[in-house]
């Protein structure tokens, strides 16, 4: 069996060649060339664009027969652009992650507000559109999480809306050494307060009702708990700061720390909350894994090495983006107007705590 950094080396041997056949053509599936690879900008390699070198190619088939190549090209640039083929309904959606033979997922653990449309087909996050996203890798803070995820753009809006997207191994590699090493030592905390008005209700996170099957979960998922009153919950998770993708052996940021920092606040609403809450009692709060306060300085750090890898391109009306969700983070830009993405995760992947 090849070693992670034996595989890894074979991988990026292997499509470099490939892709000196692959980007001056198009890629060829059965008899004719249908597709062609390419890229959004001069000397950016995320996302990898896929179209069409014909009126009505069929996406789905194309798809099916096409999987494994697909993945290889997920790994090694982290996400897929399909761009220009007539995708237009919901139902489109629901055929393309069929045909790429998607294992779906629920939205376990959520932390925003969305819709599911049916079929583990959800609205992205209903967030006030004069609001940006951070970006972040879905889920990075339960035991399982996605390891793909998927958005398609139903309509993009007038204004702004882009769905930014950044590449988590350069940020790993942007992220100052002594910052990683003290992390990667205490890992992070995560604390979350249930019933204080804002946020999700813990029915409504967890997708249970009862008390005691929540408790049971929290006990598998390593979450400890302490209820305060008839329905406030309080909640602590320590997890890893930093993962290792399991197909190619590479080092990630893999986590919420400064998304949920109570630096990432405004300055007017942060003081509203810590006056209502306390440190404690906001909504969501991050620390080392020891329970010690992150410093601000330590976010500002993380925060500029995101800032450093992000990209942003306009949604184009029937795009979808596919994306490895532990190789590549994405967010969310305001926007003004009618703006309908819809979201989808899938084949999940269990963290073995230790």
């Amino acid at each position: 069996m090849k070693t992670p950094d034996a595989y890894v080396s074979s991988v990026k041997q292997r499509w470099a060649s490939r892709r000196k056949e692959i980007k001056p053509r198009a890629i060829s599936s059965s008899q004719e060339d249908l597709v062609r690879f390419g890229f959004l900008n001069p000397g950016q390699d995320l996302p990898l664009v896929v179209q069409p070198n014909f009126k009505d190619v069929d996406l789905m088939s194309w798809v099916s027969n096409n999987v494994g190549l697909l993945e290889q090209e997920l790994l090694e640039h982290g996400g897929i652009l399909f761009r220009g083929f007539n995708l237009g309904k919901q139902s489109h959606f629901e055929e393309f992650l069929k045909a790429a033979s998607i294992p779906l997922m629920n939205y376990m653990e959520g932390a925003t507000p969305r819709t599911e449309l049916g079929n583990k087909i959800y609205t992205s996050t209903e967030f006030p559109p004069d609001r940006s996203i951070s970006i972040h890798n879905e889920l990075c803070y339960v035991t399982t999480w996605p390891m793909k995820i998927f958005f398609y753009c139903m309509k993009p809006s007038e204004e702004g809306g882009e769905t930014p997207i950044g590449d988590v191994r350069k940020i790993f590699n942007r992220v100052p050494p002594q910052v990683r090493d003290r992390f990667e030592e205490k890992g992070w905390m995560l604390l979350r307060n249930f019933g204080a008005g804002f946020g999700l209700p813990w029915q409504t996170s967890y997708h249970v009702s009862d008390r005691d099957e929540l408790e049971a979960y929290f006990r598998a998922a390593r979450i400890t708990f302490e209820w305060r009153g008839a329905d406030r919950l309080r909640t602590r998770q320590v997890r890893p700061a930093i993962a290792t993708h399991p197909r190619t052996g590479e080092k990630v940021w893999f986590n919420h720390i400064g998304f949920w920092h109570v630096s990432s606040l405004e300055p007017e609403i942060r003081k509203l909350f810590l006056e209502e809450f306390s440190e404690e009692g906001l909504p969501f709060n991050t620390y080392y894994g020891n329970g010690e306060p992150i410093e601000d300085s330590v976010i500002d750090e993380i925060r500029r090495a995101y800032d450093k890898e992000t990209i942003a391109f306009p949604w184009q009306q029937g795009d979808l983006l596919m994306l490895d969700n532990m190789l590549v983070a994405h967010g969310r830009n305001p926007f003004a107007g009618t703006r309908r993405v819809l979201t989808a995760m899938g084949e999940p992947f269990t963290r073995e705590l230790t």
